[in-house]
Order: C-alpha cells, then structure tokens, then sequence
C-alpha cells in the first residue's frame, strides 16, 4: 500500500476527515452524512444491471465513461450502505480503469478505520460493491 502522501489527494483529504472522528458513532454519523450528499438516481437506473449482487441492502452503481476515467454514480435503500458506497465512489470514480486497478481498497479502507466496526454482511456488501467497479474497469480496459 502506498503512503497516504502518495494517494490522490481526495483520497487523502478522506483520510484525514476521518482521523478526526476518534470513536465509531462519530464515523458512523459521518458514514451516513457522505450518503446524504449523493445525488439519486433515476428509477430507471435503478434495474437489474445496475444492482450489486451481494449486498444484503439493495445497491445500485452506474458508471460512466468519460475520456479515459471511469464516472461512478450509486445509491442505495439503507442510510450506512449510502455512505459506504459515497466512500467507494470517492476511491474510484474518476479514475483511469489501470488507476483504480492499482488502488488497494482494503488498506484505504484500513486508514479511514471503517472495516473492523462493520457487519459482516455489510463488509461483504462493500467488498461487492469494489468487486463490482474493478469488474467495470478491467471491462473498460479490456
């Protein structure tokens, strides 16, 4: 994993954010805060295709081609899985689909302390949701 300093500074900026909130609830709150701030999507992107498989709570990512970067937009029907797709956009979207290929998500996800405090089946529906863009980027690139 690369040093903080060697993260794209958005990523970075998160990191930092979240260094300031010193106990979960704090984090929690925050969490959910990154997913008030998503803008929706239309029901007709909210489809079978769209959906994230895995997820225990229903998710929804679109992505976007943009010149070479890859544009996520997502939603979902829970409070917390919002936020936690807010935090997977701001990694990716953006991102060339070798640039997000190379971004080590667990270890970002290490730094900003969200792992250990989430359910199991919320941990596996993030890890969908990554599953889910990297899928998008090697199809990109491919």
């Amino acid at each position: 994993m690369p040093s903080s300093d060697t993260l794209p500074e958005n990523i970075q900026s998160m990191i930092e954010d979240f260094s300031f909130l010193t106990d979960w609830e704090d984090r929690y709150t925050h969490v959910i805060d990154l997913g008030r701030q998503l803008p929706p999507l239309t029901e007709a992107e909210r489809n079978p295709a769209t959906k994230v498989n895995g997820c225990v709570s229903q998710v929804w990512l679109v992505s976007d081609k943009v010149d070479e970067t890859l544009v996520f937009r997502g939603d979902s029907d829970a409070h917390i899985v919002k936020g936690l797709v807010a935090v997977a956009l701001e990694i990716f979207s953006g991102r060339t689909p070798a640039e997000i290929e190379a971004l080590d998500a667990e270890a970002i996800l290490a730094k900003l302390d969200l792992s250990e405090h989430l359910s199991p089946q919320r941990s596996n529906g993030l890890k969908a949701m990554i599953a889910r863009i990297r899928s998008e980027a090697e199809r990109q690139s491919a």
